[in-house]
């Protein structure tokens, strides 16, 4: 497969086209961003864990049974991916009161949500990506009231399992954002990526010590420190979990 034309540039990866046209070429950068782009900062090897990082997550999630749009992963920064029509929507899962959810509604940081929270962004950084509600989506066509059900089973879905995964690496899944989108034939997919960029990952032994470490881009946002080495922790735990499965091999 070759890569060909640049369709996109966003602030993590680079979309290719490739001579399949239901195939896309994924570069992941070696860039860290926060505040839509406000900041950018460049990081060595960040490209690298987050390919990585995405490829096992999702085919850990293959193995419990999520499909996505994820095919392989072909080079340290690069993977093969189904083209999707993307709905322009950020999708968000809350089991703890963190970040933004925290200070909105007075919440102590930390504490746990009686059950997850869905939450829906209108994906448009010039906006400040504004929440929206399913009646909003529908109005602006942004998806359909049944696309919007399918998405929303799917989100629970996906963090029941994700949920599963990081506890099996003693991280608490705080909350994550992940995007979706339909294929050629109209199914619903997870797509984007699932990286520490974009989930709030805690060392789960140190919460329950009464002391919150990182595990995510919560360091580069609050200028707590490097990254570099909690998404290599990240990487290692995860990959000795996928090792442990029949299917230990990363496509």
């Amino acid at each position: 497969m070759q890569k060909l034309s640049q369709l996109y540039e966003g602030k993590a990866k680079k979309l290719f086209a490739t001579e399949n046209t239901e195939v896309l070429w994924v570069e992941y950068l070696d860039q860290a961003t926060a505040g839509n782009g406000a900041r950018k900062e460049q990081i060595k090897g960040k490209g690298r864990l987050n390919n990585r990082i995405t490829a096992v997550i999702f085919n850990e999630l293959a193995y419990r049974g999520i499909a996505s749009h994820f095919i392989s992963q072909i080079s340290d920064t690069e993977q093969l991916v189904r083209r999707m029509e993307m709905f322009p929507l950020e999708i968000i899962m809350r089991n703890i009161a963190a970040g933004s959810f925290a200070r909105r509604y007075g919440r102590e940081e930390g504490t746990l949500l009686s059950r997850p929270v869905l939450e829906l962004c209108l994906k448009d950084d010039t906006l400040g990506d504004p929440f929206i509600n399913t009646d909003d989506a529908i109005a602006l066509d942004l998806a359909t009231r049944d696309q919007l059900d399918i998405i929303s089973a799917k989100a629970r879905e996906i963090n029941h399992a994700l949920t599963a995964i990081f506890n099996d690496i003693n991280v608490t899944l705080v909350d994550f954002k992940v995007e979706m989108g339909r294929t050629s034939d109209g199914t619903i997919l997870l797509a984007d990526e699932i990286t520490p960029d974009t989930c709030r990952l805690w060392d789960t032994a140190k919460t329950a010590e009464g002391h919150v470490e990182h595990l995510d881009k919560d360091l580069f946002r609050r200028d707590m420190g490097n990254i570099i080495p909690a998404y290599e922790e990240i990487l290692g735990r995860l990959e000795k979990l996928h090792a442990s499965h029949p299917l230990n091999s990363i496509k």
